[in-house]
This record gives structure tokens, C-alpha cells and sequence, in this order.
């Protein structure tokens, strides 16, 4: 059961005026307070221009990681400044909204997994990052989609090819992931709401209107299975489908051929920085519905405010951290 706060409703947009004052504004603040703004591939675009890195999980937990700065100011959800704080103990983690939270994060939490371990004595745990603190804290390995079959691979060839693994908590990256390796997983059943929006249906409307383009497939929606089984069947071409991490679509996107066209089957956020890395390329959202509510509770308002007044800091018991670091740390080390 998930169990978030709602979202507020969306503030009134800004004009062009009130961001680059608001833009500046940040930029100021945070060079005052020695803070690097990171900002997740989703966040809205006014947020992404003003930081000082933009990337998805794995990218941000390193730049946390690798930061001389004194103080992070997270622009992206809860679980995630909370990778920040135990990748860097010694900084000040900040993040605009403390409501902003995560779908798939509340589909598992410790006393589930502590559960679900004690029914598979001995396996290993794999855990995606979009988990708390605590979840990490029981898990032997994080992982994101841009190295979740990296992460896989590596346990088998160390502990053995009949290794039992915990997946958790996607169960749409879980699956994909074991197509890859080809072997089966224990995988909890959990689901990013957004993403598990984008079902096949929405391959299959797009794909009429736009017969030309790729598409670009997140492992984490719920059509990702079924693009597979397109593809196993000839349905679709393989050469056009391509499952990818966000930062993988980023690559993608920087090579693809001007004038192409790619149907984009992930948070709607990540047209924004596709289309500034690829301004000739057409990118079309496979469905323009999915967008994270929780995501956008970040604003530039929002961002001054923490970096003013401090606020918003966010903190992770001593003892979940120390516990957590070392699976975070070997996700960091298998990019």
C-alpha cells in the first residue's frame, strides 16, 4: 500500500520574467552557501537549467559522492537526497520539498524485506536505489536500470551461476533484467505508479500514428514486457527498440540521425533534456500523461527558499546509514 502525502496542486506557472530572476537568484544563494544543485532528468525544466549536474540516479549518487561542496541542494525526491546523505556524511543535504516522495520507494519497506529475506536464507539482495534508507540498510546491493544487469552479472560470476537473488521492488525492471540474463530471479512485486502507466496499448496507438520513429523504452514500464515480446515475435523490429536507462537515452538521442523520430516511453519530464541534447531529433511522449506529481513538487521557489533559509535538510540515522553505504557504494563502483 502506498502511503505518500498527495501532492499539492501545481503552482501557477512562472513567465520568463520570474524564472531568470528566480534562476538567478539560486545561482547566488548557492554560491554563497558553497551548495551544488543536482536535478533529476525529471524535475521541471527551469529546475534542470539552473543546476549544476542533471542526470538520473546512478549519475547523481556519484556527483553526491565525488562533491567538494559543503552543501547539496537535492532537486528530485526523498530517497534520493537520502543517498546523498549517506554518500556524503559530512555534507548538508537539502531538498526544496520534504513531501517529495516516491511510489515505487513505498512499495517495500524493512519490515517486508527483513520478512522476505528470512524465507530465502542465504540469497543475495538487490535492491533498485528508488528504496528508503532502511530497505537499503537490509540490502547486499543497490542497483539502477542503467546498471541493474551489471549488478546481476557481477553477484552471479562472484558467488556462482545458481546464486538465489532478491529483486526488488520494480517488478517491470525485475523482469526485464531477467530476459537479459536469461536465467529467473525472486522479484517482489512493486511498480513506480507513473511508469506502470505506460502500458502496451500506448506502444500500439503511438506506433500507428508515428510508424517510422524508435522507441525508447524505460526497463521500468509496464510496456517494457510486452515491447519485448513484440520484438521475440517480429512484431517489431529490433533494430527500432531500444530498452534504455534515462541516461542511456541521453547517449541515444545525442547520436540519433537529424530529422529521426522517437517515441519516448518514460516520465514525460526526460523530453526536456533529450530535446535540448538532440534539438533536431523529434521526440514524442509514448504516453503525455505520465508525469510524477511528486517530481514536479520541486520549484524554483521552492529551491531559493531552501538555499535562504536552510530548510528542508534532510537527515538518515547514523546507524541506517553505515549499513546502507556499502550496497550504495558497489551500485556507484559497477557503472
Amino acid at each position: 500500500m502506498v502511503n505518500l502525502p498527495m501532492a499539492a496542486a501545481a503552482p501557477p506557472a512562472l513567465d520568463e520574467s520570474e524564472i531568470a530572476e528566480l534562476q538567478m537568484e539560486v545561482r547566488e544563494l548557492a554560491l554563497t552557501r558553497d551548495a551544488v544543485i543536482l536535478a533529476h532528468n525529471y524535475q521541471l525544466p527551469e529546475v534542470q537549467d539552473v543546476a549544476d549536474f542533471v542526470g538520473d540516479s546512478l549519475a547523481l549518487s556519484q556527483q553526491a559522492a565525488q562533491t567538494d561542496a559543503t552543501t547539496i541542494a537535492f532537486c528530485g525526491v526523498h530517497f534520493m537526497a537520502e543517498t546523498a546523505v549517506i554518500l556524503s556524511p559530512d555534507k548538508t543535504v537539502l531538498i526544496p520539498d520534504l513531501d517529495a516522495g516516491c511510489s515505487l520507494a513505498e512499495s517495500i519497506d524493512a519490515e517486508q524485506l527483513a520478512a522476505w529475506k528470512a524465507e530465502h536464507p542465504g540469497a543475495v539482495v538487490v535492491m533498485y536505489v528508488n528504496t528508503s534508507a532502511e530497505v537499503k540498510a537490509l540490502s547486499d546491493y543497490c542497483c539502477t536500470s542503467s546498471n541493474a544487469v551489471a549488478v546481476v552479472r557481477q553477484i552471479l560470476a562472484e558467488h556462482g551461476a545458481d546464486t538465489e537473488i532478491l529483486f526488488g521492488p520494480d517488478l517491470f525492471l525485475g523482469t526485464y533484467v531477467e530476459r537479459v540474463i536469461g536465467r529467473s530471479l525472486q522479484i517482489w512485486d512493486g511498480e513506480c505508479h507513473v511508469h506502470a502507466g505506460i502500458r502496451p496499448a500506448d506502444i500500439t496507438a503511438s506506433r500507428a500514428a508515428h510508424p517510422d520513429a524508435e522507441f525508447l523504452i524505460h526497463p521500468e514500464c509496464g510496456c517494457a514486457t510486452s515491447a519485448m515480446e513484440y520484438v521475440a515475435a517480429g512484431d517489431i523490429a529490433a533494430d527500432g527498440v531500444h530498452m534504455l536507462s534515462t541516461s542511456g537515452m541521453l547517449r541515444h538521442a545525442v547520436d540519433a540521425q537529424p530529422g529521426s523520430s522517437a517515441i519516448v516511453a518514460t516520465e514525460v519530464g526526460m523530453l526536456y533534456p533529450l530535446r535540448q541534447a538532440a534539438p533536431e531529433v523529434e521526440f514524442i511522449a509514448a504516453n503525455p500523461e505520465a508525469s510524477c506529481r511528486y517530481m514536479k513538487m520541486i520549484t524554483l521557489p521552492k529551491l531559493r527558499d531552501a538555499l535562504r533559509d536552510g530548510v528542508h535538510e534532510v537527515h538518515v540515522p547514523d546507524a541506517i546509514a553505515d549499513a546502507a553505504r556499502l550496497a550504495i557504494e558497489r551500485m556507484v563502483a559497477i557503472s
